[in-house]
């Protein structure tokens, strides 16, 4: 974060002697960060459904092609499926299930299943916020990461529409959070790229004692100069090299998620299952307040304007589910944050007499994009 710090003379209270100004007459005060301020959500995963269910595909991709010779990289010894067994919506979270069981697929018997995730969405900087709680025993290999978009990898979500023109790690990789059942409750993130891969120089940790029994809020802070790993808020590490080039920094692109639970030879003979449970996954990006188009450009039809009390805006389908609410001043600043749902093709702000005259912005994604509409509060 870069700070910078100027000396405030206090006129008031302070003591000034034959021309000089005492030192308990200054104060030193910090300028707001250049980073950007990542506050604006723009895509996520509650896991909402009671289920048992599958995942939301419209979301999320299953990968479970093998990679040459029939086995998947760091001598992992897993299937991935695309089977409610191994990865299943209940009770409001995601639980990706490793399980002993023989399985065989693409011609290749296996005795460990398992899923392995990715995201149909991609981005390029922001905050990534995952709660999520970790599986348990030796051999067991979680991990919440990203690849870089354009990876060149059969099998994988992006490859498959096409993106896939780079090979790993000059696409990149970020690992949120990884967790080795043999070294219990110790939690890793860490970067791959082209001057360090692998046994990656580039990493950090720390100890979380009940990384397996409680939900943790793992998180990811992207801007185009650094990397800011924190669990509950707390960093552990940061990547920022001195020279950002394609060897150190192959992160200016998008990434994708990828959520999986690996099984790894040293797995222990009484090993039978283990799940990790995922609450939920956000994004946030900086808000578009100060990108707005004008108010006559096409949008979706809004009215009444100005507004006393609710405003009502037009939908084409989407009964039913459920939308994040921003609210902004023409300053940036967040006025109010709700939900509202969409009933017969109407999404209805209520209790908006409670704001004060002027003008807002309000905005909200639909559909895969994301809406912005200005109005006039009387």
């Amino acid at each position: 974060m870069r700070v910078f710090y100027l000396s405030l003379l206090l006129l008031l209270g302070g003591s000034t002697v034959y021309g000089q100004t005492a030192a308990d007459d200054f104060i030193q005060l910090e300028t707001i960060s250049t980073d950007p301020v990542f506050d604006y959500l723009v895509w996520s995963d509650e896991f909402e459904t009671p289920g048992p269910g599958p995942v939301d595909l419209t979301k999320w991709f299953h990968q479970t092609q093998l990679p040459l010779e029939g086995s998947w990289y760091n001598g992992e010894i897993q299937h991935y499926t695309d089977r409610i067994e191994n990865a299943v919506v209940e009770d409001g979270v995601l639980k990706v299930i490793a399980r002993r069981e023989t399985f065989t697929d693409q011609g290749y018997t296996k005795a460990f299943t398992s899923a392995r995730l990715n995201s149909k969405f991609a981005f390029q900087y922001g905050r990534v916020e995952i709660s999520a709680k970790l599986p348990t025993g030796i051999g067991t290999w979680p991990a919440l990461w990203m690849l870089g978009k354009n990876i060149d990898e059969d099998g994988g979500y992006w490859d498959i529409l096409g993106f896939g023109t780079t090979p790993w790690p000059a696409c990149g990789e970020i690992d949120i959070m990884e967790h080795w059942g043999d070294n219990q409750d110790y939690i890793s993130s860490a970067l791959h790229t082209p001057s360090s891969f692998g046994g990656t120089v580039n990493v950090g940790g720390r100890i979380l004692p009940d990384a397996s029994e409680k939900f943790h809020t793992y998180e990811l802070i992207w801007t185009n100069e650094r990397m800011i790993f924190r669990v509950d808020g707390l960093v552990h590490y940061t990547y920022q090299p001195a020279v950002r080039d394609a060897a150190s920094w192959p992160f200016d692109a998008e990434q994708y998620f990828l959520f999986n639970v690996a099984m790894l030879p040293n797995v222990t003979s009484d090993f039978s299952e283990s799940t990790m449970e995922v609450d939920y996954i956000r994004v946030y990006q900086e808000s578009p307040v100060s990108s707005l188009q004008n108010s006559d450009s096409k949008g979706p039809v809004y009215y009444p304007n100005p507004v006393s009390n609710q405003l009502v805006i037009s939908l084409d389908g989407g009964t039913g589910q459920e939308l994040p609410i921003s609210i902004y001043d023409l300053n940036g600043r967040t006025i109010v944050t709700q939900s509202a749902t969409i009933i017969d093709g109407e999404l209805r702000i209520n209790q908006l007499e409670e704001l004060p005259r002027g003008t807002y912005i309000l905005t909200f994604p639909f559909e895969g994009e994301h809406h912005s509409i200005k109005f006039l509060k009387e």
